[in-house]
């Protein structure tokens, strides 16, 4: 059974992240939405195969992927994809300085205040392999921006 604990947490994980687009401003919603959701969809692709190979682990039981792991996605994922797209696209240097700062954060101490809290851990993957694992989707976010988005937009 899920804790209260856990459930406060998952509301706030969702909610939080997505006032901050209210400060986005319209254009940019529309340019950067369409690469934010291919990526949530791709890292809830990756999150099925890591929680089948053990990767991380959920304290409250049983497990469930729309309990656990989808608010991970659909919380702070997409959000944060647009805000970064929006600071700093058009520079890649910037872009991916920007991701690993952000990856790094939930990676190393994000991760131990997830441990502390009692809601996940890492278990197969350390915190070296996670921020891999995480910084790996920058390069797919901002190519799915230029070659997919952006690209069809020019020949438009």
């Amino acid at each position: 059974m899920t804790s209260k604990r856990h459930i406060v947490f998952n509301i706030t994980l969702i909610l939080l992240p997505w006032f901050s687009v209210l400060f986005l401003g319209k254009r940019s919603i529309k340019r950067f939405s369409l690469a934010g959701l291919i990526i949530v969809l791709f890292e809830m692709i990756t999150q099925m195969i890591g929680q089948k190979r053990n990767w991380w682990v959920f304290f409250d039981k049983p497990k469930s992927f729309l309990r656990y792991l989808v608010p991970f996605s659909i919380g702070p994922y997409m959000p944060m994809s647009m805000w970064m797209l929006k600071l700093s696209y058009g520079n890649l240097k910037k872009f991916l300085l920007l991701n690993a700062i952000a990856d790094g954060v939930f990676a190393f101490p994000g991760v131990k205040i997830l441990k502390k809290l009692k809601i996940a851990d890492l278990y197969r993957l350390n915190g070296l392999q996670f921020f891999l694992y995480l910084f790996s989707k920058a390069l797919l976010l901002y190519g799915v921006q230029y070659f997919g988005v952006e690209k069809k937009t020019i020949q438009k």
